[in-house]
């Protein structure tokens, strides 16, 4: 059976993060990067859920910023899922206390730590879906993208935005691995691949190759 499956975008947090929610007519659904930070937030999130009546299999993080896993705690607690998450990731998760602190951000609930790790070239399996892991370091060690090759999109983390890239300057980061990660990894999708970027609009990989000043 062909699946039908659509994503749900979320902007949370001071950092203006996308929380993805990615489901199709199975109402089965992941959870991809929770940003929720205030009760606010945590609410707008189950209350979308709720809204669509669907149902979260699955929590994963494309990597573990602190922008991008505020929310694990209340995911894994809500619904009892396990934390997904790519090995080299596990550095980046282990800071989250301390990186909040240094940027003067109280009241955090600390992350989970995670119970599955995910490889490079893995199928993510959902109801009637399956994307395919792509392994894509250089904003942070262990960055993953996930690739729907039916409905023709990939959540991509902070690795490829709306003509720009993710920072290299945080712990792990590196300019040339992120811009490999994107030429060998990224681009080689169908031009009309919808880019669903961690923060700010989609874009697709025909826009990012025609008009990225970086790339």
């Amino acid at each position: 059976m062909q699946a039908v499956t659509q994503v749900l975008t979320l902007e949370q947090n001071p950092f203006a993060e996308n929380t993805y929610v990615v489901y199709d007519e199975t109402r089965e659904c992941v959870i991809f990067d929770p940003g929720a930070y205030t009760p606010q937030e945590r609410a707008a999130l189950r209350a979308l859920i709720e809204q669509h009546n669907l149902k979260p299999v699955r929590l994963i993080n494309t990597h573990c910023h602190l922008d991008h896993v505020f929310g694990n705690a209340f995911v894994a607690e809500t619904w009892s899922l396990p934390l997904e998450i790519h090995r080299l990731e596990i550095p980046v998760l282990s800071r989250f206390p301390d990186t909040c602190r240094m940027y003067g951000i109280p009241g955090v609930q600390v992350s989970p730590e995670p119970q599955r790790f995910l490889e490079a070239g893995e199928e993510i399996i959902f109801g009637n879906t399956r994307l395919q892991a792509l392994f894509t370091p250089g904003h942070s060690p262990g960055s993953l993208s996930f690739y729907c090759a039916e409905a023709e999109f990939v959540i991509a983390g902070d690795v490829l935005f709306q003509e720009s890239i993710g920072r290299t300057d945080l712990p792990g980061g590196d300019f040339n691995t992120l811009i490999q990660s994107i030429r060998e990894q990224l681009f080689p999708l169908p031009d009309a691949t919808m880019v669903y970027p961690g923060h700010g609009p989609a874009t697709t990989i025909r826009h990012e190759k025609e008009y990225n000043p970086f790339l």
